[in-house]
């Protein structure tokens, strides 16, 4: 009777202390820190170790949940009442709510109504077919269920809450495991997402059928709860929807969205989720119809993702899945006919959804291997689903063995879909072969194109004034672009980017689309620099896991038929000059990157070429310096200083390195060396008073050293990478990709102002790792920025 009577007591909100005699988690906020802490870690943890499957971090959280709960972790009595007590769960149920009333307004936030209009026939009969087949599947299997575990159920509910678990499409799920696959801005993407956005607004309207079914009173009380419920719909279209979108018009490109307006958006969500959850259709629903009418054009949307989503996403929305999965427990299905059942449930949604989807994708005539993807993209489940199970669970209309059933189910459906998809479609990268894929070439004058890659904004003055210092003199000059590396979150505004560098053609938001033009520093920075030179620029955006961000490198490359890829070194140079390494995956994104280039490759360590600004070309005064041993790389180098000289402001130094020895590489390597530099001295340095021309005859490493600390106030050394030439450094470094002579030049006890440009030339002999198929048919279209590139921009929106 004690122990009950304290159960029944509720919660101090906060201990007195441990030197009080008081134990901590027998209070309430002590024990949800636990219990947040807890559920964040375990969840981590288990999307670290699921990330080689590529499994989207829901799937953690829901195993997380599950493990926590009865079926694992809570079959220990001891750990249930210490860290998730009776007592505690209003507590855990109220903050995971909470988390899920705003996760809910980001997913309407992600939802834009008219793609959804402008949404093709194709994605309609597919999502059309999608919902219809396993809502009519899981209602026969509902029958089933009915007769075996779930007796004594209403039935009308029933039916319909089956029906909506296995018709269910996962939107932001679906999201992270195309924008993970590379596929969300393919044909096969776009058509998912389409459909699956139908899906999830038909899900929605289905479940609100489902809960005004599921209440104890007469057929006319819910008749009421769902005309009621369509009245705040449409009260939120013409009543919210105006004043949402007069702040939205207050918060121009490029101003900081005021704190007052977030704040009202903030408590505008808990507003309508108050009145739906007291019409009684879950405070869930509000909170999406505030996220659907929001505003989605500038910054205003953005910048509430922004400010939601890491907190919720983060620490509150986890809350859920342990909500549920302490409802969760697999150990309720145990006989072979649960297990059966299961097969059952499993196999249902399988055929359903991805028969489905194929029959209709088919009849459209999608191809079928396509079909099959989208059939089993279209079969993601995820955090909607347990919300339907969760609410069914608790309106009594699912017992535990069905619960835990649906659970198993949700969580099979979706582990498949990643390694399924990868099996089954591999899109073809094809692209046309061709020439110029080197800085040296037959023919000098032939345009130079160059894809320069950034990971921030701290890489972009120098890589402006390395173009400016690059275009040379030519009729047919250069062409750069400039590419944007950033790595794919499992945030909701990841996906927002790459819908937007999708929906305009350019990865940055596309300035000729807004009027006023987007105050997005990094394409500001282009856009300026386009204007004031001869360099024609184009903006891209590469968004993917740094796992794979090489191939989107490597493909762009091909695609844009670059001669030169430049990469920024893998660690910043910092105020005091030593050098802060970014990581280990920085670093390898330009070792794959040097493996499966279709052209150069140039790695720059920065070190403030010009200082933190862009300089104006007529300011440009630099003196470069070709580090020359022998071999291909090295007459690469130098083939990039000669175009590097003829701009009017910077000098170069060619210091040649011979060996005392004799020698100087294979006889082959040699006469080409001997060759180029002969090419050099009579076109490039005969007269011309910014070269300098000198040999230096070495007979160790102490003299090569030497050489080059006395060439060290020059601002860019241009090395080869395979440079024929002994390490210099007096300890290992871990750079292998510079070579080694760049590896001693980007030490720090070398120079701490120097900028180093360590080149690999491209070798058409050598042994390829192609990522892309070279098919003399395909059409060139390479999409070179020039004056018409506002017309071009508008002509790639998909």
């Amino acid at each position: 009777m004690a122990e009950a009577a304290a159960a029944a007591k509720p919660m101090k909100a906060t201990s007195d202390g441990v030197f009080q005699g008081e134990n901590p988690l027998h209070s309430a906020l002590p024990l949800a820190i636990l219990q947040i802490c807890v559920v964040v870690v375990l969840t981590r943890v288990l999307a670290f170790l699921l990330r080689p499957l590529r499994q989207p971090r829901v799937i953690a959280e829901i195993i997380g949940g599950i493990m926590l709960g009865p079926s694992a972790l809570g079959r220990s009595s001891a750990f249930l009442n210490t860290v998730f007590p009776k007592q505690s769960l209003t507590v855990l149920d109220t903050l995971a709510n909470i988390g899920l009333i705003y996760f809910l307004f980001l997913v309407g936030l992600e939802l834009d109504l008219r793609a959804i209009r402008r949404t093709g026939s194709t994605a309609l009969v597919i999502a059309v077919a999608g919902i219809s087949l396993p809502f009519i599947m899981g209602i026969g299997t509902s029958f089933v269920l009915q007769h075996t575990v779930n007796r004594g159920v209403a039935t009308g509910p029933f039916l319909v809450f089956m029906g909506v678990a296995l018709s269910i499409t996962a939107f932001p799920v679906l999201a992270r495991i195309l924008a993970e696959l590379k596929m969300l801005t393919t044909d096969i993407g776009r058509m998912a997402m389409s459909a699956a956005a139908v899906n999830d607004v038909a899900a929605w309207i289905l479940l609100a059928l489902a809960i005004a079914l599921s209440g104890s009173g007469s057929p006319l009380v819910s008749l009421w709860v769902l005309l009621t419920g369509t009245g705040f719909v449409l009260a939120a279209f013409f009543l919210l929807r105006p004043l949402l979108s007069w702040m939205a018009r207050r918060s121009p490109e490029g101003e900081p969205v005021k704190e007052i307006y977030i704040c009202a958006t903030l408590a505008i969500v808990l507003a309508a989720g108050f009145v739906t959850d007291t019409i009684g259709i879950h405070a869930l629903f509000g909170a999406f119809i505030v996220g659907i009418i929001v505003p989605k054009d500038g910054p205003f949307a953005g910048v509430l993702l922004e400010k939601v989503e890491d907190l919720i996403s983060g620490l509150f929305l986890p809350l859920y899945f342990v909500s549920s999965g302490l409802k969760t427990n697999v150990l309720t299905i145990k006989g072979g006919e649960s297990w059966a059942l299961l097969v059952l449930v499993v196999g249902t949604a399988c055929i359903g959804k991805i028969g489905g989807t194929v029959i209709a994708s088919v009849v459209v005539r999608v191809p079928l291997r396509e079909a099959v993807t989208l059939g089993f993209l279209m079969n993601t489940k995820g955090l909607v689903e347990l919300i339907v199970l969760n609410i069914g669970k608790d309106r009594h209309v699912l017992n535990d063995e069905t619960f835990a059933i649906l659970v198993l189910m949700a969580l099979i459906t979706t582990f498949v879909t990643t390694p399924v998809v990868m099996a089954i479609y591999k899109p073809a990268r094809r692209s046309a072969p061709y020439k110029n894929r080197a800085v040296q070439r037959a023919n000098p004058d032939d345009e130079l194109r160059m894809l320069a890659c950034f990971h921030s904004t701290r890489n972009i003055p120098t890589m402006i004034n390395l173009m400016e210092s690059s275009r040379g003199t030519r009729r047919r000059g250069i062409t750069v672009y400039a590419m944007h590396l950033v790595e794919l979150s499992e945030r909701s505004s990841a996906i927002s980017m790459v819908h937007k560098a999708r929906r305009n053609g350019m990865p940055f938001w596309n300035k000729w689309r807004n009027g006023d033009g987007d105050g997005d520093q990094l394409v500001v920075a282009f856009e300026t620099y386009q204007q004031l030179s001869h360099v024609s620029i184009r903006a891209m955006t590469a968004i993917s896991d740094l796992h794979t961000i090489h191939e989107d490198v490597v493909t762009s490359a091909h695609r844009k038929r670059a001669a030169l890829i430049v990469l920024p070194f893998h660690k910043l140079h910092q105020v005091d000059g030593h050098m802060e390494p970014l990581g280990d995956e920085y670093q390898h994104v330009n070792q794959r990157v040097l493996h499966h280039a279709p052209c150069s490759v140039a790695i720059l360590v920065d070190r403030g070429l010009g200082g933190a600004a862009q300089v104006a070309a007529s300011d440009v005064s630099y003196t470069a310096a070709v580090v020359f041993f022998g071999g291909r790389d090295d007459r690469e180098a130098l083939a990039y200083g000669m175009r590097m000289v003829e701009h009017p402001g910077i000098a170069l130094h060619v210091l040649r390195f011979l060996s005392k020895a004799g020698g100087g590489g294979e006889g082959n390597d040699r006469a080409a060396d001997d060759a180029f530099l002969e090419e050099f001295r009579a076109k490039v340095a005969n007269g011309n008073e910014s070269v300098r021309y000198e040999e230096k005859t070495v007979g160790g490493k102490a003299d090569v050293v030497e050489a080059l600390k006395a060439n060290g106030r020059c601002n860019l050394f241009l090395v080869g990478q395979g440079t024929p030439c002994m390490a210099l450094a007096d300890r290992s470094t871990d750079c292998p990709e510079l070579g080694a002579v760049g590896s001693y030049l980007a030490l720090p006890e070398f120079s701490t102002v120097a900028s180093v440009l360590v080149m690999k030339q491209y070798d058409p002999t050598a042994k390829h790792h192609d990522l892309v198929e070279e098919v003399a048919e395909i059409a060139v279209d390479v999409d070179t920025p020039g004056p018409n590139r506002n017309k071009g921009a508008s002509n790639q929106d998909g």
